[in-house]
């Protein structure tokens, strides 16, 4: 059974306000805006939102930057743990002006959790309002990412991602690809770069990493989500895993509880 939840603002509207968020799996907010900027940090696992016919998947440990205005929807396949931070029109200056991922350095995020762990839904002391000014002054210089698992209708392209995305542990290699599609190796690697700006090998992984994220959440253990996944090896994963989130996986569901 799919929850809908409709959007709710809040009754007022301060300059810069926070919110803390838990959403259960399988869980769709309806299509919303609003005329706040807003930087959702994830948290925990994964959050999925569609943005101007654009879908965004940010593991945990990113952000999503949704500028004022634009129209935007969720859906969780999985539970997300999400910090918010609302931010006024005029405070958004030298922001993206399309929505995109960013992925928050060690300060960014210590200031957001030393709110969350405050449960601080507005700025009220000066020091509160400096750390706010960094907060963002920070988010201003956050590498930034159109998406962690863009996706094309070529038509060399599409078909290939459609079946990895129903079959993650498959390891087809791209020359095999390229027979089953009717073009050349080369083709491929051009379509994946010139499309969507990683090669085919980076694509896949990424996919592999937000399947792995989710299937940590189910439970079930590392060795078993390296089979799953197409991996010979639990170290195979594990070396993966270190490339996109900087820890094993034991310790990445450790930490997210």
């Amino acid at each position: 059974m799919i929850i809908q939840v409709t959007y709710a603002p809040p009754d007022e509207t301060p300059h810069i306000f926070m919110r803390y968020e838990q959403t259960d799996a399988r869980t769709a907010y309806l299509p919303h805006q609003h005329e706040w900027g807003q930087a959702i940090f994830v948290t925990g696992y994964m959050l999925e939102l569609d943005v101007a016919d654009r879908r965004l998947q940010a593991p945990a440990e990113m952000a999503v930057w949704i500028p004022p205005g634009q129209r935007h929807s969720s859906y969780n396949h999985q539970q997300a743990q999400l910090h918010i931070l609302n931010i006024a029109t005029d405070c958004c200056s030298d922001m993206p002006e399309h929505a995109c991922l960013l992925t928050p350095d060690a300060i960014t995020r210590a200031i957001m959790n030393e709110f969350a762990a405050r449960r601080l839904t507005h700025p009220q002391s000066e020091e509160e309002w400096r750390l706010c000014a960094v907060l963002i002054d920070r988010l201003r210089q956050a590498p930034i990412q159109t998406s962690f698992l863009p996706g094309s209708d070529d038509k060399f392209l599409a078909p290939i991602l459609r079946a990895l995305e129903a079959q993650p542990g498959d390891n087809t290699t791209l020359a095999q690809w390229a027979q089953r599609v009717f073009t050349t190796e080369r083709t491929l690697a051009r379509r994946f770069q010139q499309q969507l700006n990683i090669s085919f090998s980076e694509w896949r992984q990424r996919l592999r990493f937000l399947r792995a994220i989710a299937l940590l959440e189910q439970g079930m253990s590392v060795q078993a989500i390296a089979y799953e996944l197409g991996y010979s090896s639990a170290s195979a994963l594990i070396v993966m895993f270190r490339q996109q989130a900087g820890t094993t996986p034991e310790r990445y569901r450790n930490r997210l509880g």
